[in-house]
Parts: structure tokens; C-alpha cells; sequence
């Protein structure tokens, strides 16, 4: 069997590649994107490093800085379930501390992904869709959540941020494909004064923990500080949502058509505006292979 995992670009990889990667679940987050890029869904350009893997570690880095003219290069680990003490990637570092920070993930058993970098503040939109179905013949349905400028991923799928807009579909046949219509989708949305002061407040103790200070006061002011304010400008997803409901029932569906597990019953992907004219997917989350014992969802 050929080395799946010999380091390479992943939009380097033709479809078959693409397709042997996604069958293989052992490292979930770069098999999904490998399936999500298999799909035609964009994605970024990104490098998994296992462990056995570690000494081209440096290479890799650096094919990926030259082909994406980076400086900078955002680590993720991935290694199947979580457990506590999962470490929680996503940003992005200068190039001369990208091999160090990932040797330790390295050293730790997790592979590890390089991606191009983005910036995580200036995000003009955040999407999470899921899919849900009773059983591998039965109806279900499809959620999607929104967060306008100012928010990023991580709030709607750990952060317990609740969404500005929620668009809900129910009877959903995910065996087969029916055209959904505007009117199948339910709206709701939460946009009042005080969700509004919630949301803010949870992201920004949520940034505490990652930025200088250790306060949701130290947040807002290196945000500020940083021209970084689309968080505090009232904004309403909901019109771009509505207008771009259908091509994510879309990727859902083929997403579901085609995931290796065929008794699937919640999958879960995530879609991003970058605020810098590129839009992509995150990795596909299986809810029944993600989580170890004990810990919550």
C-alpha cells in the first residue's frame, strides 16, 4: 500500500489520492479536508505531518510557506477522538516558531497539520452546518448557524456562542436529493440589544485566554488597539445566509452521499469568510467518532 501519509500539498494531490485519504480515518481532521477538497469544496492549502513523519517536519513547512507565499503558517494536531486535555489549535505563527510549536505536538503523538494562515479577527462571516438523520434510512434534518463580522469558528462549535441567525429544514431525505426551497427553511434569529451584549462578552472572554492580559477588558483593548472593531459594529447575516442556503444544503448533501461512515446519524461542517476575499471549509465532524469517554459535547 502506497504511504498515504508521506508529507504533500494537499492541493497538490489528484483525486485519486484525494479519495484514498478520505477513506482513511486515521487522522480525521486531514482525511475530511482531503474529502471535502475531493468534493470541489474550497479549502485551504494545507500539509499533515504524523509522527512518523516527524523529520520532514521542516521540509514541509517549508513547501508550504513557498507555495502559498506565506511568512506565517497555522498549526493544528489532529489524532481521532478527544480526550480533556485536547490541544486546541488554529492560529497562526511566524515561520521561524511554526517547528518548534509543532515538534512538541509531534512529540506528543498527534499529527500535525500546517495550513495557510488567516487571521481569526477579521472574519466577515461564520457558518456552522449540521446534519442529522434518525438512521441510515430515516428523515432528518439540516441546521445552519450564522455569526457576522468579528466572530470565528471555535465560537459556534466550542465557544457556546449562540447564533445571530438560525436556518432549520426538517423531513430532509438524505438518500435523496430534493431541491430545497427558501420557504422549506424555518428563520430564526437573535439579534436583540442584550443577545447582541452576550455574544460580545462571550468572545471576548473566550480571547482572554489567548491574548496579552488575562481579562475580557485586556481583550477589548488590544482588539482596539489593533483596528480589529467589526465586532462592535451592528451587523445582520441574515439576508447573505438566506442567499446562500441552497449551495450549503448542496455541500451537506454530497458531504452525506458520500462520508465513509454509512451509519452516520450527526455530521457537522464548518464554513468561513476569511474577511480577505477567500471563503473555505473547515474539516467534516463525525459526532459519534469525535469524543472520547467522559468528555462532554
Amino acid at each position: 500500500m502506497s504511504d498515504l501519509y508521506r508529507p504533500r500539498l494537499l492541493h497538490s494531490i489528484d483525486r485519486d489520492g484525494l479519495a484514498e485519504v478520505a477513506r482513511d480515518r486515521r487522522w480525521p481532521k486531514w482525511s475530511t479536508m482531503c474529502h471535502l477538497h475531493w468534493l470541489g469544496l474550497p479549502v485551504l492549502n494545507a500539509v499533515c505531518i504524523p509522527p512518523q513523519h516527524a523529520e520532514d517536519l521542516p521540509s514541509a513547512a517549508a513547501l508550504l510557506a513557498s507555495a502559498t507565499s506565506a511568512t506565517r503558517l497555522m498549526v493544528r494536531s489532529d489524532g481521532g477522538v478527544e480526550t480533556r486535555d485536547y490541544y486546541r489549535g488554529g492560529n497562526s505563527y511566524p515561520l521561524d516558531e511554526v517547528v518548534p510549536h509543532a515538534t512538541r505536538l509531534l512529540a506528543g503523538g498527534r499529527a500535525v497539520m500546517l495550513l495557510e494562515p488567516t487571521n481569526r479577527y477579521i472574519n466577515r462571516l461564520t457558518v456552522l452546518l449540521r446534519l442529522d438523520r434518525s438512521g441510515t434510512r430515516g428523515k432528518g434534518s439540516f441546521t445552519i448557524e450564522a455569526l457576522g463580522p468579528g466572530y470565528d469558528v471555535g465560537d459556534l462549535t466550542r465557544g457556546g456562542i449562540h447564533p445571530q441567525v438560525q436556518l432549520s429544514m426538517d423531513d430532509v431525505n438524505w438518500r435523496c436529493y430534493a431541491k430545497p426551497w427558501l420557504y422549506d427553511f424555518r428563520v430564526s434569529r437573535f439579534l436583540h440589544q442584550h443577545a447582541e451584549q452576550t455574544r460580545r462578552t462571550q468572545r471576548l472572554d473566550r480571547l482572554a485566554t489567548h491574548l496579552p492580559g488575562n481579562t475580557s477588558a485586556d481583550a477589548e483593548r488590544w482588539l482596539r488597539a489593533h483596528g480589529y472593531t467589526s465586532l462592535w459594529i451592528d451587523s445582520d447575516p441574515t439576508m447573505r445566509v438566506l442567499r446562500t442556503a441552497r449551495a450549503w444544503f448542496d455541500a451537506a448533501f454530497a458531504i452525506a452521499m458520500t462520508h465513509p461512515n454509512r451509519d452516520w446519524r450527526c455530521l457537522a461542517t464548518a464554513v468561513s469568510d476569511l474577511g480577505d476575499g477567500r471563503s473555505v471549509y473547515w474539516d467534516i465532524v463525525d459526532a459519534s467518532r469525535k469524543f472520547g469517554p467522559g468528555v462532554p459535547r
